[in-house]
């Protein structure tokens, strides 16, 4: 297959790399005129320090020329920058091109989760996937193990996308659950960002382990209200997304909360870590959709205000610790029922 990968971070270098390997003829796609000539010149992404370049890979950053008669589009940029992206790309793909969406998070002011985002932008025929699950870019950009979620709500564009990713270090599965994937893709970095700020305070296992195991209560909670299925929270996009990200030395939403946590400021804590925190974003959406759909979610919650009203991380804790008692299965639908 023909492919562009738009986005020229350490993710998009990352899977650009895979799909190189995997046989495609692909492009990496960046805005930046300096960042695509240090990339193509050294052959090396410097968010990914050691991991070489495939020399069959195109960089560029002519949009005209990466899409070109490509049979795929994947865009795998910041959760900010996927509606413009889409925008610069709209009108000129052509007509049977699959569009898959790598990028994890909530789009900041509207609260949309990237597919309605993407087909309101490209159309609704549009052959759209979104990919996500426990990946770091740092080592699937190495080949270490790991496994994903291709989701389209046509099974078909997400086995496309399936054989074109998936290959002996990257296993790929496959689902119609788009709002549970792209959901979980974004949520957990909230609770990354919880964890984190629980380090930094000085708390220990049980409390992450209690963090992680509540938060992913509250995230399965409001995507069955938003119209998808608990039983996928349960999986790679869910769960093994939400370990990986509370848990990893990669994780910038994690290291975030790590310093704020410490006492850093919430800002000055974001620019420390030198890239996007998107748990940053989707505590707001994850807050303001709490109070639309009357999902409760308290970690949530508690992580909007420290990061947006400045309530201190201790008193956010000692809140959660204080809530009313309440029967672990009240209000829980079983996970695969």
């Amino acid at each position: 297959m023909k492919i562009s990968v738009f986005g020229s971070g350490g993710w998009g270098t990352a899977i650009a790399k895979v799909l190189c390997e995997n046989g495609h003829q692909v492009t990496l796609w960046s805005k930046f005129d300096e960042e695509a000539r240090v990339i193509d010149q050294k052959r090396e992404n410097p968010l990914l320090p050691g991991v070489a370049i495939p020399k069959e890979l195109t960089i560029t950053t002519d949009v005209d020329a990466a899409l070109n008669g490509i049979d795929m589009a994947v865009i795998a940029t910041p959760s900010f920058a996927v509606a413009e992206t889409a925008m610069l790309i709209k009108d000129k793909l052509p007509g049977d091109c699959i569009v898959v969406c790598v990028s994890k998070g909530i789009e900041k002011d509207t609260m949309r989760l990237f597919s309605p985002i993407l087909r309101d932008t490209l159309g609704a025929g549009v052959r759209l996937a979104s990919v996500s699950g426990p990946t770091h870019a740092e080592e699937v950009a190495r080949g270490i193990p790991t496994a994903c979620v291709a989701a389209s709500e046509d099974i078909k564009v997400a086995e496309a996308v399936q054989d074109a990713f998936m290959n002996d270090y990257l296993r790929v599965y496959t689902t119609t659950d788009v709002v549970g994937v792209e959901l979980g893709a974004a949520l957990k970095n909230v609770i990354a960002l919880g964890a984190g700020i629980s380090d930094g305070l000085g708390f220990g296992d049980n409390t992450i382990a209690m963090l992680m195991t509540r938060g992913l209560a509250e995230m399965a909670e409001l995507c069955v209200k938003l119209g998808g299925k608990k039983s996928t929270l349960a999986g790679l996009a869910g769960l093994g997304d939400l370990i990986v990200t509370c848990t990893s030395k990669h994780s910038r939403n994690r290291r975030a909360g790590v310093l704020i946590g410490k006492g850093m400021d919430v800002q000055a804590a974001m620019r420390e870590v030198g890239a996007v925190v998107e748990g940053y974003y989707a505590a707001k959406a994850a807050y303001q959709l709490s109070l639309q759909t009357g999902v409760d979610m308290p970690i949530c919650t508690e992580a909007y205000r420290v990061l947006y009203e400045g309530k201190p991380p201790i008193e956010a804790m000692r809140d959660l610790m204080g809530r009313a008692r309440r029967n672990e299965d009240s209000g829980a639908e079983t996970w695969v029922g």
